[in-house]
């Protein structure tokens, strides 16, 4: 048997994953209301039945199953035949039931079905559009379990599977920090702390100096009895811990817990640097990160472009201003296709886009641009039925020893911005070869 698994590489092709939500329950009302939260809320589409029969039917129709949520109440089954019936069908399962039973709990998760939801509570219809979401989300994240022993770590695998993540476990520190090292997808790391060569603490500590808090979730698990693993975890870079044994939900609450935060850290820095209206850098951000990356590339050719769409107002002031909206966010998707991988741009408020182009000489440079301005100039933006086109005036210097900073670039692109306009609009200026 095999002592790892290991994830998909990073930025690997993959088939679309599955959306669709099947919804089994006899009451019309609660299906409606679960129905309309789901679609609007997290925008996937969702099926219903009220039968076995009907289910059946609707599952073997199409092969893009998500999840299903099952009542226990059904014309054509008892509770056993409802939960042998999704078991078997392989699929994530969340029972949601009238009236708290505590055998039915036991038994749906025996069944390794994901989660068993009170309907009757008056938050049950927030939570499970929560938990359909975090479902949802949880297949685009990877996760790591770390223990040297196969049989407990092949359990944790497990349980993180069945709540969608990408996992791979390995049997020691090293080859954990490898993992990590290799593959930015992996947010989430379940640490055993007793293992031979290096502890779950000291692998920890390694881990942080690899990705920050903010970046991937450490949970630290240990069967000890030792009081003082919980404050050396913490200290050393975990952001929480579980003893062994744990139950499944409450390791689920805590996964989920943990991962909640790393997406609000994550919507949060978005916030603070990325502009709202068309998700671009921010000039703040633009500004930090153009510095950085001058630094790093101290002897490469590198072009700052000043781009400003052309007669923005007459925009706003013709066809209004949410038009103007529309016009900025396709100016935006335009300006993110003609970003290569090693470029960078942004909005720098208003009608005014930045862009820092790497390893291009003028000529290249003078092309990429042109392509840029051509390809605005293309667009045809659909306003409640009327065409609205668009044009941009580009301004743009290449380092060199009279501009050797940002500071520098970015004053003498907005020169050449200011030529371009005045010279008629809808041009390239600045790299004009001498």
């Amino acid at each position: 048997m095999p002592t790892a698994t290991a994830l998909p590489p990073a930025g690997h092709a993959q088939q679309p994953l599955p959306q669709r939500v099947l919804v089994v329950e006899n009451s019309r009302a609660y299906t409606s209301m679960l129905r309309a939260a789901i679609e609007q809320q997290v925008e996937l589409p969702v099926e219903v039945a009220a039968t076995l029969a009907d289910a059946a039917r609707l599952l073997d129709a199409r092969d893009d199953w998500f999840l299903v949520l099952t009542g226990m109440v059904l014309a054509d089954g008892d509770r056993d035949q409802i939960l042998e019936f999704f078991a078997a069908r392989g699929l994530p399962t969340i029972v949601v039931s009238g009236v708290y039973d505590e055998e039915l709990r036991k038994r749906a998760l025996q069944q390794q079905i994901i989660d068993y939801v009170l309907k009757s509570t008056p938050d049950s219809l927030d939570y499970l559009v929560w938990l359909v979401r975090r479902l949802e989300r949880n297949r685009r994240i990877g996760a790591l379990v770390v223990d040297d022993s196969l049989a407990s770590r092949s359990f944790i695998a497990s349980l993180l599977s069945a709540q969608g993540y990408q996992v791979a476990h390995v049997a020691d520190g090293s080859s954990a920090l490898r993992a990590v090292e290799a593959d930015p997808g992996i947010r989430l790391c379940i640490v055993d702390q007793e293992m031979p060569m290096m502890d779950g603490i000291e692998l920890t500590r390694r881990l942080r100096q690899l990705r920050a808090r903010d970046r991937m979730a450490v949970i630290g698990v240990s069967g000890s009895s030792d009081a003082s693993l919980i404050p050396r975890f913490l200290k050393s870079g975990a952001n929480d811990f579980l003893h062994k044994p744990f139950s499944r939900e409450e390791f689920f609450c805590r996964v989920s817990q943990n991962i909640d935060q790393l997406e609000l850290i994550g919507t949060l820095q978005d916030l603070a640097t990325r502009d709202f209206l068309t998700g671009l850098p921010n000039r703040r951000s633009f500004l930090e990160h153009s510095e950085r990356l001058l630094a790093q590339q101290a002897s490469s050719e590198v072009t700052v472009a000043m781009i400003d769409i052309d007669h923005f107002k007459h925009v706003n002031d013709s066809y209004g201003h949410e038009a103007g909206d529309q016009a900025l966010r396709a100016m935006a998707q335009a300006l993110q296709r003609h970003t290569r991988a090693n470029d960078f741009s942004g909005r720098f408020g208003g009608e005014e886009f930045c862009m820092l182009i790497h390893g291009l000489d003028r000529e290249a440079a003078t092309r990429h641009l042109e392509a840029l301005r051509e390809a605005v100039q293309a667009l045809e933006i659909d306003i409640d039925g009327r065409p609205l086109r668009i044009t941009i005036s580009i301004g743009a210097c290449q380092r060199d020893a009279q501009f050797p900073n940002l500071h520098k670039l970015l004053g003498e692109a907005d020169r050449h911005l200011y030529l371009a306009k005045a010279g008629g609009r809808n041009q390239l200026r600045g790299l004009e070869p001498g």
